[in-house]
């Protein structure tokens, strides 16, 4: 999850309308229950999490535990704690917390799949509700799990969804390569204006295929990124990815405009994770 200034802004106010299409993976097994969750003609349901056991399910899910700001200056500690991130009728809770711990002022969580589910290509979709409140960065995003091409940004990084508390109703989309990204002025993003955002649940999503990469909202895309063809540099997501799940505090970019103590504690609710192949 990186900071920006986006380049490209698509402001519009959509009806919300319920789920899906399709596509990806690397492990061909599921292991939550799939009898309710609707077919997709075309496509096989490869990964899924929907949250309905008491616990976090530690084959599916690690914790980064780490108080380095994630490489934005942020100011949480991530923590493996069961007050930080939670399963509570049937949703994933991500909880960030004003508190003293380990030289910080906040706690929260960020759970990856590495090595749990990785893959290439396909579609890979979050049904969240994100927090609301100045100071908060919530996000659901990707990384290499193999770092093929080298650090970040070289290897990559898929944001199907970044938001900041201090502009509430916009979500934004993006991609880091080695030849765009926002530390060179390069970066390649959209967002879009969701009136509900922080107080109702939306699919957020991405449609990855060889040569383009493209981000939806519910059933409406809204940004495509292409491969063009002429190298890594541009295009290094011919690699698995994994995904990832977290709450920010402040930060260069969720901080911007500082953070609101009253907004904490502030939490992203997942209803559920699920990925699929094109057959």
């Amino acid at each position: 999850m990186k900071r920006k200034i986006l380049s490209k802004i698509i402001l519009m106010q959509f009806a919300i309308i319920s789920i899906s299409f399709a596509s990806c993976s690397k492990d061909d097994s599921t292991t939550a229950p799939t009898d309710q969750i609707p077919e997709i003609p075309g496509y096989t349901l490869v990964w899924n999490d929907e949250f309905d056991g008491q616990y976090i399910n530690p084959d599916k899910w690690s914790w980064e535990i780490n108080g380095d700001g994630g490489g934005n200056n942020e100011l949480q500690y991530y923590t493996a704690q069961p007050t930080n991130s939670f399963i509570d009728n049937g949703k994933l809770i991500i909880k960030a917390i004003k508190e003293n711990y380990n030289g910080k002022e906040y706690t929260s969580a960020r759970l990856r799949t590495l090595n749990k589910g990785d893959w290439l290509y396909g579609r890979i979709e979050v049904s969240a509700k994100i927090p609301t409140g100045r100071g908060t960065w919530p996000a659901i995003w990707m990384l290499s799990s193999n770092w093929s091409y080298g650090g970040w940004p070289e290897s990559g990084e898929i944001d199907i969804m970044e938001h900041v508390g201090y502009d509430p109703n916009v979500i934004h989309g993006s991609i880091h390569t080695k030849a765009y990204n926002h530390t060179i002025g390069t970066q390649k993003s959209a967002s879009l204006n969701i009136p509900n955002a922080t107080s109702s649940y939306h699919t957020y999503a991405i449609e990855w295929f060889a040569d383009r990469i493209d981000f939806y909202i519910d059933q409406y895309k809204y940004f495509t990124f292409n491969n063009e063809n002429s190298g890594w540099e541009k295009w290094p997501f011919d690699k698995r990815f994994h995904l990832i799940l977290n709450v920010a505090v402040g930060g260069n970019w969720g901080g911007v405009q500082g953070i609101d103590v009253n907004a904490f504690p502030a939490q992203m609710e997942v209803d559920f994770v699920r990925v699929y192949k094109k057959d």
